[in-house]
């Protein structure tokens, strides 16, 4: 049996503490998309992404408010949720960049059901209706139930791990 070094001196809690912890955990990665009060599709990448229930399908995920994509997240009824493929590395990071022009060349997408934006070539998407956005600090968890989608995508999922993006070893 392994004892945890040094338990007698933790860390205070910080925003540093708690980016260290977690670029310790492997997460998938994924994209959510809205249409934009203007019409215009926006999007982020998203680590947070977690399935909540199966009855109903509900999942949910965490955006800063501060974020360029949150006014349109905050007004929209529907969103789409994309897992992402270890192909799609810059992808991740285009939508993970601020000031980018996030549905521009090369990025391929179509306009899908509830006019959500719908990105091709990803590993699965799902279409969900926002029910419900709960305070969290600087951030919101948005709760969506799902409406339909397709998991039929091939390749292997795309992990964000110690501050990069990765694909999964044997």
């Amino acid at each position: 049996m392994t004892a945890t070094p040094d338990l007698a001196a933790p860390r205070l809690a910080t925003a540093d503490l708690l980016r260290s912890v977690f670029r310790r955990h492997a997460a998938g990665v994924a994209v959510i998309t809205a249409r934009g009060e203007s019409g215009r599709p926006v999007g982020f990448t998203a680590t947070s992404l977690t399935s909540v229930s199966t009855q109903p399908p509900m999942l949910s995920f965490g955006i800063g408010t501060g974020s360029s994509s949150w006014p349109a997240v905050s007004a929209a009824d529907h969103v789409g949720v994309h897992l992402l493929g270890e192909h799609q590395r810059d992808l991740a990071t285009t939508f993970a960049r601020s000031g980018a022009d996030r549905f521009g060349a090369p990025t391929a997408w179509r306009e899908g059901p509830e006019s959500v934006p719908v990105l091709d070539d990803v590993l699965a998407w799902l279409v969900c209706r926002v029910v419900g956005r709960v305070p969290a600090g600087d951030h919101r968890i948005v709760l969506a139930e799902v409406l339909l989608g397709d998991p039929t995508g091939t390749g292997s999922p795309l992990l964000y791990h110690q501050g990069r993006y990765n694909g999964l070893r044997d």
